[in-house]
């Protein structure tokens, strides 16, 4: 499987049917924090977000696995009463790693969410858990992340050329 495509792509974190995740297995859910949970520029997490991220506790592990700064990270996880991981360093694994042997998983029984084929799918498929790509919530982006997008869609460009991926064409 090529490393930048998704074992799902949905159009946000409140469309993907975490059901079926549970009934195949997944356990953890690692969710990306900028622009996945909130705006790169926002320490907001609002109500939707907070009930939604409440609701998963009652079946998942919910952890917060972001490359942001820990500041920024903590007061949000604290917000939402989890776990986090924040200088993650996607997409290399060692963090990824590290969360499989805290929290004694196996690769099968996690997922990561995330907005970035670069980061997010990249580093997930890399260690072998299942990955979901979900659209941006927001149109800003940090400098590094701009960078990031114009080589995402170079890339997306490519997979959909090979039949691989479509931006828009969601599934599970």
């Amino acid at each position: 499987m090529e490393k930048y495509v998704p074992d799902i792509y949905q159009k946000s974190i409140y469309t993907i049917n975490y059901e079926n995740l549970k009934n195949n297995g997944i356990k953890c859910l690692l969710f990306d924090l900028d622009n996945t949970l909130i705006p790169s520029r926002t320490t907001v997490v609002n109500d939707k977000t907070k009930q939604l991220i409440t609701d998963l506790k009652k079946d998942f592990k919910v952890i917060l696995f972001s490359n942001a700064g820990e500041t920024r990270v903590k007061k949000i996880a604290n917000e939402l009463e989890v776990p986090y991981y924040a200088w993650s360093f996607k997409p290399l694994s060692r963090t990824f790693k590290k969360v499989l042997q805290d929290h004694r998983y196996q690769e099968c029984e996690i997922a990561i969410v995330g907005d970035q084929l670069y980061t997010d799918i990249a580093g997930g498929n890399q260690v072998g858990i299942t990955t979901i790509l979900v659209n941006p919530v927001s149109n800003s982006d940090s400098i590094f992340t701009k960078l990031n997008r114009y080589l995402e869609r170079k890339k997306m460009h490519k997979l959909y050329r090979k039949g691989l991926f479509t931006k828009g064409k969601y599934y599970e």
